[in-house]
């Protein structure tokens, strides 16, 4: 084991903290790329749900989540131990020993909390447009402190997922397959947008409002993901892990590249025209496929597997709308549908995964999420109801939720 020195780890827990900046930053590409494909009458309320997600997400993983999710003691592999608040962070007398720390303790929750953040966020463009903003938010709350967290245990705490041998270097089953599910159990409860599918089974287009905007959210996301699976590495002051740092930028980097020729040549062989939507979505898609295993494919194969997300990602949105199936901006295709393909690539380029254990692991995160995100949404409904009135709906949720628009000169005249 290599030594542990005060600047290695000064080194380490500078580089996770700006990754995790980076991350952090994602949620203001997840806002804008959600705002721009939504109506204007919807745009002020789901920006205030991205601020307040956020914000809840980061309490919630402080008061219980970080705990369940990385506990001091456990109760078995499929649950975890309980406590509230934050650990104390290493002291100097730490960095000796063969358990000496390579980042502080403080740098690995942040890092971990933007996370969770992130997966939340997925659930948010999903029941865009028609869901009561405080029911999405007392769904947030519990997410991020339990949900989430316990099936984040079973890969990364070292519960009964890692024991198996499940690979998922940086999230595309823990992050975004559960953000994924979360939001497709929401959707089945909430229902389709009004006159988004006619009575003879036609199929209305309800367009966004704000193209660049979206594009601009699109590219701030490639950016965080940067963050996102070059700060899973961990551990950047040596020669080896430096290496890996770099080539898991550009596995990153080139498999959204794919993800985005990929797409743009599938809808214009379905369509004959370019798709902005379905390329930016398709950036996100190639981005979502490589998160699994974004160190051990070639420059070259990542953009193949990229590419792969791409397709897949056009095909399971124009399948998703034909099985009325409402999602604004195609989060439970790209992170969902997406993630299990990822998840699946593993085996061709990890030799520690296998093709069985992942699809256990697939299971093990898409039953826990959907069972209790399913009871939660249901209990949420009883209790407060998630769908905003119809006279709300047609007006916009701005007016009924926030009291306030996003482009009020539209209706005003000014």
């Amino acid at each position: 084991m290599e030594q542990i020195t005060e600047l290695s780890y000064a080194l380490d827990t500078f580089y996770f903290l700006v990754c995790g900046a980076l991350v952090m930053w994602m949620a203001a590409g997840f806002a804008m790329l959600e705002a721009g494909l939504v109506r204007s009458k919807n745009t002020a309320e789901i920006l205030t749900k991205n601020i307040a997600l956020f914000a809840i997400a980061c309490i919630m993983y402080m008061l219980v989540g970080y705990n369940l999710m990385y506990p001091a003691d456990t109760i078995t592999p499929f649950i975890p131990g309980i406590s509230l608040l934050l650990g104390a962070e290493h002291d100097v007398a730490a960095m000796t020993g063969d358990d000496a720390p390579y980042y502080s303790a403080r740098s690995d929750f942040f890092f971990q909390v933007v996370f969770v953040a992130t997966a939340m966020s997925i659930v948010s463009g999903a029941v865009a447009e028609r869901m009561k903003l405080w029911s999405f938010l007392a769904f947030a709350l519990v997410f991020t402190a339990f949900i989430y967290p316990i099936q984040g245990y079973w890969k990364w705490g070292g519960g009964f997922l890692d024991a198996a041998g499940f690979q998922d270097f940086a999230g595309s089953g823990v992050v975004h397959l559960c953000g994924a599910v979360a939001a497709f159990t929401g959707v089945l409860l909430l229902g389709a947008r009004k006159g988004k599918y006619g009575a003879n089974g036609s199929i209305n287009p309800l367009p966004g409002a704000n193209m660049p905007l979206a594009a601009i959210g699109t590219f701030i996301l490639w950016l965080g993901w940067f963050g996102f699976n070059g700060g899973s590495q961990l551990v950047v002051s040596n020669f080896t892990d430096a290496n890996a740092v770099a080539a898991i930028f550009v596995n990153t980097n080139m498999a959204a590249a794919g993800g985005v020729i990929a797409a743009l040549l599938t809808v214009r062989q379905i369509w004959g025209k370019a798709d902005l939507t379905m390329a930016l979505n398709g950036a996100l898609a190639g981005l979502v496929t490589i998160t699994a295993e974004p160190l051990a494919p070639t420059p070259a194969l990542a953009t193949l597997f990229g590419a792969a997300g791409g397709v897949l990602v056009v095909a399971s949105i124009i399948t998703l709308d034909r099985l009325k199936v409402d999602d604004p901006v195609g989060a439970i295709s790209v992170h969902g549908v997406v993630g299990m393909l990822g998840l699946m690539l593993v085996p061709l380029t990890n030799s520690d995964a296998n093709f069985g254990t992942q699809a256990m692991g697939i299971a093990a995160i898409v039953g826990w999420t959907f069972v209790t995100s399913l009871i939660l949404w249901g209990l949420i409904k009883a209790i407060f109801g998630l769908r905003v009135g119809e006279q709300e709906e047609y007006e916009g949720v701005d007016i009924s939720e926030c009291g306030i628009e996003a482009y009020p000169e539209f209706r005003s005249g000014s």
